[in-house]
């Protein structure tokens, strides 16, 4: 159940890489602050994301609650998935964190996607690396630690994994154009549909199809004003759902809510003047 929240303060900073590393990294972050809810779903975006905790232990639970949670105090991982992650602060988050790209899993953090695919793990146990890294971000303030983060990085993401750069091509496609079919996709590449699900699968840890499925409902919610009323049927049928229960059942697999259920969760802890969190739905007992 959702009710009425005051809006609260937290101190969010992100960077964006610049080329080539933006190739597999889409950003790195600092967040510090308490929470005024007990927890949030986070819909998929079509990445794997690392949190390296220095503040309170934070419990994860993928598969939209269903999954196996996962309590650390040091970092954890995100695989690709196509459900909420349920994020559950135990204190003050205080945390630095990395955002890939949908082709960035393996180059990043040295492991395949399908090894995470729906899952959480702890960080260290994926990524040796973050062990030395969290302890060296804890000594710096955010902007250095920030950029200290961009740096390691740049140095040691292998940008140049072979089959990356054409599925590369196909996730910028289907985010230009999420109705558009595989089919055609797979032909417009000169290869068979069966080959381009097998090496987005490998590359990207999801199947083209639900990729552009969760992109699709990504641009919804990017462009829903929580705010104001939202013409739901128009905006569900320019991307593509012209069956009002069709479209129910995969929002509520995307953000674990109903339409209505989500605006007033966002609606619960936006302050007036601020910028909406797409696909974030805060949660109170």
């Amino acid at each position: 159940m959702t009710s009425r929240l005051q809006p609260f303060e937290f101190d969010f900073r992100s960077v964006v890489p610049e080329a080539p590393l933006s190739t597999v990294v889409e950003s790195v972050w600092y967040a510090r602050g308490t929470v005024p809810y007990d927890r949030e779903r986070i819909a998929p975006t079509g990445s794997t994301v690392a949190v390296i905790v220095l503040g309170d232990a934070i419990i994860e639970t993928p598969d939209d609650g269903q999954g196996t949670p996962l309590r650390t105090d040091r970092g954890f991982i995100i695989g690709p998935h196509d459900r909420p992650v349920i994020n559950e602060p135990t204190g003050e988050t205080h945390a630095f964190g990395i955002i890939t790209t949908p082709v960035g899993c393996e180059a990043v953090f040295g492991v395949p996607p399908s090894r995470l695919r729906g899952a959480v793990a702890e960080l260290t146990d994926v990524w040796p690396p973050a062990s030395e890294l969290r302890a060296t971000l804890a000594d710096l303030d955010p902007p250095a630690a920030l950029a200290h983060l961009v740096d390691v990085l740049g140095r040691h993401a292998a940008v140049d994994l072979p089959g990356r750069d054409r599925i590369a091509r196909v996730v910028a496609m289907l985010e230009a154009d999420p109705v558009r079919s595989i089919a055609e996709v797979a032909a417009d590449l000169g290869v068979s549909h069966g080959y381009l699900d097998r090496q987005f699968g490998e590359i990207v840890g999801l199947s083209p199809r639900r990729f552009a499925r969760l992109i699709r409902m990504r641009r919804l919610l990017e462009r829903l004003d929580v705010r104001a009323d939202n013409p739901w049927t128009a905006i569900a049928a320019e991307l593509g759902w012209f069956d009002q229960s069709h479209f129910i059942r995969d929002f509520k697999r995307h953000t674990g809510t109903t339409p209505n259920r989500y605006i007033a969760a966002q609606r619960s802890v936006m302050a007036p003047d601020s910028g909406d969190a797409p696909g974030f739905v805060p949660e109170v007992d």
